[in-house]
Order: structure tokens, then sequence, then C-alpha cells
């Protein structure tokens, strides 16, 4: 019933002659995306479609104006699907019974500028579940995706509402392109797509910002910034317009699992904000009920105000950057634990324990820092990961970590 009143508003609001603009809160567009209805928005779905429409209509509600296809609010896109996960899905112009359509809603802030800012944030989803769901129970279930990724697609709304206003005059040197991107889930393919086949010039594009997974700001506010090394300019734009009290744990890869990459590829600087992996992740469990609303709140007001300060800096210069993933040593062994990728502290705190695995045989707990693995010092995930390395099944080493402010020795054995 919530999802049909925020849809039936929105409609009637598009109607009327005179403008009247609507106040939806972002916690009204993760509850209607992440609502059952849209069952779990896979692309190439109806739920998807419909999860489309609802976007198109937020655009029109905001007073985007369109960008995509036609002098429409969508851009399409037909692939046929890779059976096998480590091969990209091949893109065709012919559709038939083994392909899918995806769906880009790209909406448009035209201020007759040279250079133009891409925020983007996919959409789409699990489904069911199928490949890549961590959901392990026979009866399937509907995955509503509401960190993932329901709330990028609530803050890219917000951040459209705010810099439609005329009032912001000072964010006029840019033009700004809105994109919630189709198939992220299937390989990045709506990015990759619109890169290829821009329904702007591409080297217009003087930045691209994305939210992925944006809806879970923890206690201690750390938010994970990817491409920080991408642009010269980017790290000291972050930190000097960080008076939100946010810790930010930077990356300087242009590289990683989401949209933000195909655009790097590009040789567009790029940002990418996340608040971090959980237990949800990918599960049926990922609903909007489990939201950070004022956290997100915070990650878009932040945004914002680092796209207000580089308004004024022209069209940004490219740096490549390292692939970080390419630098991740192969392992023999595991620990059993989940990495808590956003600490920023030093060593590599836990967390999260696998059931019978070497770190719960030795009584290792999820809020454990790893300060040292055998004879090997790790101040961060890179050597944490490096140290793991050098490990053979059967071994046994002192693990030297840190709970509660004391140090304690443990033994694990691989």
């Amino acid at each position: 019933m919530r999802l049909i009143w925020i849809l039936s508003v929105a409609l009637i609001i598009i109607s009327c002659e005179k403008e009247v603009k609507k106040q939806t809160s972002m916690k009204d567009d993760v509850y209607a995306l992440a609502d059952d209805t849209f069952n779990g928005r896979q692309t190439g779905t109806e739920g998807e479609l419909q999860a489309a429409a609802y976007i198109e209509n937020r655009f029109k509600e905001i007073g985007l104006s369109p960008k995509g296809y036609q002098n429409n609010f969508t851009q399409t896109f037909t692939f046929r699907p890779s059976a096998n996960p480590h091969e990209q899905a091949e893109f065709t112009g012919l559709k038939s019974d083994s392909t899918l359509t995806g769906t880009n809603v790209i909406g448009y802030i035209d201020n007759k500028a040279k250079t133009t800012v891409v925020i983007g944030a996919h959409y789409d989803h699990l489904g069911m579940g199928g490949e890549g769901s961590l959901y392990r129970e026979e009866k399937a279930a509907v995955h509503n995706g509401a960190d993932d990724n329901a709330s990028g697609v609530a803050v890219l709304l917000d951040l459209a509402e705010t810099l439609v206003d005329e009032k912001l005059l000072d964010t006029k040197n840019n033009n700004y392109l809105f994109i919630a991107f189709s198939g992220e889930e299937m390989g990045l393919l709506g990015s990759n797509y619109f890169v290829k086949n821009s329904t702007l010039p591409i080297d217009t594009v003087t930045y691209m910002i994305n939210m992925d997974m944006v809806g879970r700001l923890n206690e201690e506010n750390t938010i994970a910034v990817h491409g920080v090394g991408t642009s010269p300019i980017f790290k000291q734009t972050l930190f000097a317009n960080n008076d939100f009290e946010l810790n930010i744990a930077e990356h300087n890869s242009g590289i990683g699992p989401s949209d933000h990459t195909s655009f790097y590829l590009a040789d567009i600087p790029v940002l990418h904000f996340f608040t971090g992996q959980h237990e949800d992740y990918h599960k049926p469990g990922d609903d909007a009920e489990k939201l950070n609303y004022p956290g997100m709140q915070k990650i878009s007001d932040y945004i914002l105000a680092i796209i207000t300060d580089l308004d004024d800096a022209g069209k940004l210069t490219f740096r490549k950057t390292k692939n970080e993933s390419e630098e991740v040593p192969r392992f023999k062994v595991g620990l059993g634990v989940v990495p808590d990728y956003l600490f920023t502290g030093k060593g590599m705190r836990i967390d999260g324990v696998s059931e019978d695995k070497p770190a719960q045989k030795a009584g290792l707990m999820k809020g454990d820092v790893v300060i040292k693995l055998g004879e090997f010092e790790v101040t961060d995930m890179m050597s944490y990961m490096k140290a793991l390395a050098t490990f053979e099944e059967g071994q046994s080493t002192q693990v030297l970590i840190e709970r509660d402010g004391a140090q304690q020795e443990v033994e694990v054995t691989f």
C-alpha cells in the first residue's frame, strides 16, 4: 500500500499544470524501491521496468530534463548473458529468446556549461536470488536490495533535487547528468554501455561520482571513498570539505566492482562512495528498515559540498592509478574471518568470524584487531594479505591481537 500511495502521488503531481514540489524523502525512495512489488529489480524483468518507471517519475517531479534515447528518460540495451561468470555478457542489437534488455534512466540539468558532471547509482539487484546471492536456504526469496542499491539511488535523487534549485547559483559552471544504471549486478553492463553510447559527448564529462551501498554508515561515521587518486585535486577537496565528522577511508584506485570503473576506463576521474559490506549483503535481509537515514543525509550533504567546491575547477585532470585488486596475493589457506574494510586504524579488524574455521577455533572474535601474524607485522589490509599468503595448510602460528584495548596472543592452526 505504501508503494501504491507514493506512485499515485507522484503521478498526480506530474499531471498538475502548476508547479508544486513534492517533498519525497530518501527514506520514502528506499522504501519504494525496496518494496516486494518490484521482486528484487533483476535486470530485464518486469520488476526492474517498474522500478525504472518509478525513478523516471521522480526525475520528472524533480524537474530534470530527459537525456536518454529519442528525448526520453530511458536508454535501453540488449545483451546476451554469459553462461561463464568469468566472461563478459555480449551486447547485441537483436532481441531473441536468449537475450535480455536493460534500461538506464537518465535525467539532465542543462546549465549551458562546457563540462558535465555525471552522478550515478545502479538500481538493479538480484531478483529472487540466483547467481551472486549469498542466501543458502532452499526456498527462493525476494532480494530487495535496500542498501544495494536503493540507498545510492535515493542519494542520487536527493542531490538532483538540490542541484536543480535555481537558488544554488554557485553550482552553475557544470551541467549535471543523473544516471540510474541497470545491469550492474551482471557485470557493470549499464555503465559500460552508456560510456560507449553516451547521450552527450563523453569528452565533456569532467568527473563521475558513484554511490553504491551508502545506507549503513556505522557508529564511527566511516565512509570508503574510492578513486581518490584519479585526479590530483580529489584528495585535497575530500578533506577540505569534510565538515560532517566523517571518517574517510581513502582508496586511490579507479578500478572496483561498481559502475565508476566504466568511466575510469574511459579516462574520466571518478569518486565512489561506499559505507561497507554487512551480513545482509546479497541476501533477502537487506531491507529498508535497517538503513541509517540520517547517515545517508550526511553523505548526500558531503557529496554536495564536494560538487560545489569543484564547480569552478574546470575540466579535471585525469590520472591513472594502480589496480589494487591485481596486487592481492594468492592464498593457500584462510583464517576464516570477514575483514572490516572500513577500518582506518593500525592492523586488520575482524568484522565477522566463520563457523568451524581456524579463527573461531582459536577464539578470535568480531572486533579483534590483528596486529601481527606469525613474524609479520600487520599494519593494514594489504600487509595482512601478504602475511597470510606465506602460510600453508597444517601450519600453526601465533597471532597477536588487540581486544578491548589490551594485547593478547593466540595460536592459530590453518
